[in-house]
């Protein structure tokens, strides 16, 4: 095995990279858990799709919560990463990754509007 192909497998295994994969596993899993659970409280998939409809708008507003604080999270953080790093390159990094996080978020909530539509 060559270094190159070592230090590949190395970086999949490494600390930061398990903690992701774990945080999406609980994210996933518990996802999981609540609709199983909703299921089973309403008595029906149908019930709880229903259920779900009915409360769009109070998800709407949580999601809009999580953007919010998402976003002051994420100007915290550009504020220290553009000290730590004050280059141009460092800059469009940033700017390619907002406008990529923006477009999704519209995308995402686009989708739901025209799914509820």
């Amino acid at each position: 095995m060559t270094a190159r192909r070592w230090l590949r497998r190395v970086w999949l295994l490494s600390r930061p990279m398990c903690m992701a994969l774990l945080w999406l596993l609980v994210v996933i899993g518990s996802s999981v858990v609540v609709s199983v659970a909703g299921i089973h409280i309403v008595g029906s998939v149908d019930s709880w799709e229903s259920w779900l409809r009915a409360h769009a708008t109070h998800f709407f507003v949580w999601r809009l919560l999580l953007y919010a604080a998402t976003a002051y999270g994420w100007c915290w953080m550009r504020g220290r990463l553009r000290r730590r790093e004050p280059s141009g390159q460092a800059h469009q990094r940033l700017l390619r990754v907002e406008i990529a996080a923006v477009i999704t978020i519209v995308l995402l909530e686009g989708s739901q509007l025209l799914r509820h539509a």
